[in-house]
């Protein structure tokens, strides 16, 4: 048995190569993608369709109602499904999907959190009311944690200051010390790495075919049925569909909007793979099957 993960950012290929390369090579496929987990959220979040899906297991799509939450755990568990399924029946496994920190997370294993007394919290929400302060206190106490983060980014510099100031302790020393097993100890990656504007055009393409097959129709029941509460629909191509209903732009500007939103989220999905992965192949889809295809003969 051996197992691969194909990155990529959004529309590369990932889905279409992961299961060409099952089909040939008896694998089962485990998708890492926080929209494709849902059910009911078919046309959103680009996921095969059950004729495409036929005769190859994925693990990890349709596996929760919108309205239910989860977290990186959550695909911890799947993997650990995943893998035993693949082992028992022969098989190899196939990790894909956009969302790179689940790989991650599994591969290095998963920093554990400490408890946020409600008096720290209020301090925490008072240092975030200044972003640049923050960032520079960060900068001062942990250089090593403020290199790897932009000044702007809200969401990590909150939780620096969750471990600073609860534990007294350098959150990059922390997270060192505070870091389970891995859960993946032995996995190939192979990335689709095509010209940025050969993307866009892809990106732009899909949107189209989206929106033609029903997102507008989709994101309505979802609407209709969940309200705009879950945080599925917050995801790119559902937000704008909402705004859309909210009338914030006409039918051109929703397309417009989604292919943006899109084209943003394949760069920060490309530098993410870039920079917090080993060293690994990267290629158009066709040079990488070959390699894949070597990998699984040899």
């Amino acid at each position: 048995m051996k197992t691969i993960a194909i990155l990529g950012s959004t529309a590369s290929g990932k889905t279409a190569l992961s299961i060409e390369l099952a089909q040939n090579y008896n694998a089962h496929i485990l998708s890492l993608d926080s929209l494709s987990i849902y059910k009911e959220i078919n046309i959103a979040s680009a996921k095969p369709t059950l004729a495409e899906r036929h005769g190859i297991h994925h693990f990890g799509m349709d596996v929760l109602s919108p309205r239910e939450h989860f977290d990186v755990t959550m695909f911890f568990t799947l993997y650990k499904e995943a893998y035993k399924a693949a082992l028992n029946e022969g098989k190899n496994l196939i990790i894909v999907g956009g969302t790179g920190f689940y790989l991650k997370a599994m591969m290095e294993g998963l920093s554990t959190k400490p408890e946020i007394p409600l008096h720290v919290k209020e301090v925490i929400d008072h240092h975030l009311l200044n972003l640049e302060a923050s960032y520079t206190l960060m900068q001062e106490h942990d250089p090593l944690y403020a290199a790897k983060i932009a000044s702007n980014d809200r969401y990590r510099i909150e939780k620096w200051l969750e471990i600073f100031l609860t534990t007294n302790e350098i959150p990059s020393i922390y997270l060192t010390h505070a870091k389970q097993e891995p859960v993946i100890k032995d996995v190939a990656l192979f990335e689709i790495d095509i010209p940025k504007e050969v993307l866009a055009q892809k990106i732009a393409l899909r949107t189209q075919m989206m929106i033609k097959a029903g997102l507008i129709d989709e994101v309505f029941y979802l609407e209709k049925h969940y309200t705009r509460a879950p945080q599925c629909m917050k995801a790119i191509g559902i937000k704008e569909v909402l705004d859309y209903f909210d009338g914030k732009f006409k039918m051109q500007g929703l397309e417009e909007r989604i292919v943006l939103n899109t084209i943003h989220l394949a760069k920060r999905q490309r530098t993410f793979n870039t920079s917090q992965f080993p060293p690994h192949i990267k290629g158009d889809v066709a040079s990488l099957f070959e390699r894949i295809e070597t990998y699984f003969k040899s």
